[in-house]
């Protein structure tokens, strides 16, 4: 069955509130852990994670790292406006280039209390930082579909957007986290190993991981690569129809280096690990990359993106891994490319069967999302019965929640 035509009151459990995550525990690696291996369902913490891994394995994390995407104004007349970034402006070739724009940026964005803001007003707001005044300006450019348009100014000029948003913004907590944003969400809605500004949310199953957990990989030489994939608000967008037909899946940008892609080709024949549902799709939306050279070997680079349904229209019965990411590699060292920087629209859902990924570390998804379908499409059915022991071992859920390891149906 195509998953155009899933129905979503398939994917609906009761999830209360007092099962959602308000804070993170203290310390990371405390949390708890579902482990779903060789058909069995057991329990642990999640500092004990490499105990349930195998040796030599290879473990893919997610790099990117939030943003202060929200920035609140105060106008004159003492109504508040605040503007949370989503993505930046398509005229910016990736995030990273939008990050390092000086004097000015265009960014989509939300905008509560967007009727107090007159078309044509100029916001303003200063602040202090390093004993000099910064002045961040915001006005609308255009107005969009479901969002606007944007325009940042600044003084002094030669600052970054990167280090504006830094001084400005605030950390864009998910809408189910109902509090307001304290200082240790700064540091604790942030992985450890975060590298790449860009997200306005963060890949949450790696909130999880701590030193002492990455020196257990290291003990069972489980190696470690890292792909980038910038989370936008579309990961909290629900799907408001009775099926996927109608529900358009939010597109990223995904950034991914030649070595990573080299590295993981070397490790097909073992146990590839995903940390999150945002690393999964960046990782198997290289198949379909790879696929598309095959299709067309002379494809130009803006043309290589993933949409939502390519995997279920594109003609891949015949092609395996190996072949399809040997070809995205020949492609970029043809067209010498040391990296992958494009969007993906993938959107993972029954029956997708994930051609390089077998074991997935997440957290627990909210009730006819596009991640629980990611989920169902990894595991099977069984999700039901995770989902169910989840909640009666009291669980906590979402992103400051605890963890699952899953094994996948292919595995």
């Amino acid at each position: 069955m195509h998953p155009k035509n899933i129905s979503l009151s398939g994917f609906d459990y009761h999830l209360a509130e007092n099962n959602i995550a308000k804070y993170p525990l203290p310390e990371r690696d405390a949390s708890k852990l579902l482990v779903y291996k060789n058909g069995k369902i057991s329990f642990d913490v999640f500092k004990n994670i490499a105990d349930h891994l195998a040796h030599d394995s290879l473990i893919i994390f997610n790099n990117t790292k939030v943003i202060g995407a929200r920035i609140k104004y105060i106008k004159d007349s003492g109504g508040a406006v605040e503007i949370f970034c989503l993505e930046p402006d398509s005229r910016y070739a990736d995030v990273s280039s939008a990050m390092h724009q000086t004097k000015s940026a265009y960014w989509k964005c939300l905008v509560g209390g967007a009727s107090k803001w007159k078309f044509g007003q100029i916001l303003n707001k200063e602040i202090m930082a390093n004993n000099q005044p910064i002045i961040l300006s915001a006005s609308v450019a255009a107005k969009l579909n479901d969002s606007f348009l944007i325009q940042f100014s600044w003084s002094p000029e030669h600052l970054s957007f990167a280090e504006i948003i830094h001084h400005f913004g605030t950390t864009p907590l998910p809408p189910y986290i109902k509090r307001e944003v304290e200082g240790s969400d700064v540091e604790r809605y942030q992985t450890i190993y975060a590298a790449h500004e860009g997200s306005v949310a963060a890949p949450t199953a790696g909130l999880h991981f701590t030193d002492y957990v990455f020196r257990q990989l290291a003990e069972k030489n489980i190696t470690r690569e890292f792909v980038t994939l910038h989370v936008g608000a579309g990961t909290f967008k629900p799907v408001k129809t009775e099926t996927l037909s109608g529900h358009e899946m939010h597109a990223e940008f995904i950034e991914i280096d030649q070595a990573t892609i080299d590295a993981i080709i070397r490790n097909l024949e073992r146990n590839i690990i995903s940390v999150g549902t945002t690393s999964l799709r960046t990782i198997e939306s290289l198949y379909w990359l790879g696929l598309k050279t095959i299709l067309d070997p002379q494809i130009r680079a803006e043309n290589l993106t993933v949409f939502q349904w390519d995997p279920y229209e594109l003609s891949s019965a015949n092609i395996f891994a190996k072949e399809s990411l040997q070809s995205l590699s020949t492609w970029m060292k043809d067209n010498d490319l040391t990296k992958i920087i494009t969007r993906t629209q993938l959107l993972i859902a029954p029956p997708y069967r994930c051609r390089i990924v077998k074991t997935l570390i997440t957290n627990f998804h909210q009730p006819k999302s596009t991640l629980l379908l990611l989920v169902a499409s990894f595991v099977g059915n069984i999700w039901k019965k995770i989902y169910d022991l989840a909640l009666q071992n009291d669980f906590r859920f979402l992103s400051y929640g605890d963890s699952c390891l899953l094994s996948g149906e292919n595995s």
